[in-house]
């Protein structure tokens, strides 16, 4: 068997992998990681958080284990987040997180190493780039190609991206939004705005300090995000919540509203809006009216929120559409890159470790 057949070789057992590698896909996000596994689907998917022993340097736990212990840890344990708006804020935790997610998706013990495509934000720098393909080699993988993170999600809706017609992606993740109008297998225009779910729960976090002087915690923050958060709301939906009052400093209960949460989101909606215009701005006009056509996709978890489809229809006049499962949409683009490395050779950044 050729060392390329032996790659398409799985373990069908329940928990059991054979040891002759397999293509892996991964969306390398600031929130969260997704591991894709070529003829599995979608594998994994869990935080991007590391807990640390701050006394020792010793890792405690990883993922949805170390999240748990966000605002719960003693003071020598820190729960960190080693990706900081897509890019890589610490690289030697990086690189440890990645090799943990694919040791748990195809078992320690490989024949051959896997092939790996990562998806990044458009705008990275060639410095971020390749500190992401040098973590991702160390980390056990054999070749290594960078996606941008609007072409990944085109692929994983499905769209037709190499007739010479526009598909307009904005893809709202963890740490950033990617715009991009992509034609004939490549981004014509793109944009990445440092704006995305972290900085929205961040922005509750400052409203309900600033309004009510009452502090919560991170975790606190993201579950009214998903609850109530808001863009545009038609119903006022109401959740209780916990924290600790600044003026008493003793804990207290806090009842907000999704109109509360939709005032502290205006600024980064704000912001978001507008990388979205300055896009259409300089798309050219054949490309802009095929957006006007089929519209714009919306991707990744930001789209979620409750009503900002709406607003962005409104404020652009172009027809908003949310893909389907937009949270995984990146990572099943990586899968299908997979299959289609040699068509992607023009938009793939890649590098091969040294044997």
């Amino acid at each position: 068997m050729s060392k390329l057949a032996c790659m398409e070789v799985y373990g069908t057992r329940k928990g059991h992998f054979f040891m002759f590698g397999a293509d892996i896909g991964i969306d390398l996000g600031t929130a969260n990681i997704l591991v894709f596994v070529k003829g599995r689907g979608i594998v994994l998917q869990e935080p991007s958080v590391v807990a640390m022993d701050l006394n020792n340097k010793r890792i405690c736990a990883i993922g949805e284990e170390a999240r748990r212990m966000i605002g719960r840890t003693p003071g020598n344990i820190q729960a960190i987040r080693p990706l900081s708006e897509g890019v890589i804020a610490d690289y030697e935790l990086t690189e440890n997180i990645i090799r943990y997610f694919i040791s748990k998706t195809i078992g320690r013990f490989q024949l051959f190493k896997p092939r790996v495509v990562v998806c990044v934000p458009s705008g990275i720098t060639e410095v971020e780039k390749r500190a992401v393909l040098d973590a991702t080699l160390k980390s056990a993988a054999k070749e290594v190609y960078l996606i941008s993170e609007p072409m990944a999600a085109a692929l994983g809706c499905g769209l037709d991206i190499s007739q010479p017609s526009a598909n307009m992606i904005v893809d709202i993740g963890g740490g950033t939004t990617d715009v991009a109008v992509i034609s004939l297998k490549g981004e014509v225009v793109s944009q990445s705005i440092r704006i995305g779910g972290c900085h929205f729960d961040e922005a509750i976090m400052r409203h309900i300090k600033r309004t009510y002087n009452v502090a919560i915690g991170e975790r606190t923050a993201e579950e009214i995000k998903i609850k109530i958060g808001s863009a545009y709301s038609l119903e006022n939906k109401y959740l209780e919540v916990r924290g600790r009052n600044l003026v008493s400093g003793l804990p207290c209960n806090l009842t907000l509203s999704s109109r509360d949460i939709q005032v502290s989101l205006e600024e980064s909606i704000r912001n978001i809006v507008d990388g979205i215009k300055a896009v259409l701005e300089i798309t050219p006009p054949e490309l802009a009216a095929d957006i006007v056509e089929k519209g714009i996709i919306l991707t990744g978890g930001g789209a979620l929120l409750d009503g900002l489809d709406y607003v962005i229809h409104q404020e652009t006049r172009v027809p908003v559409h949310i893909a389907d499962d937009p949270l995984t949409c990146v990572a099943r683009g990586c899968g299908k890159a997979l299959d289609m490395l040699d068509e992607l050779q023009g938009v793939l950044f890649s590098s091969r470790a040294r044997v």
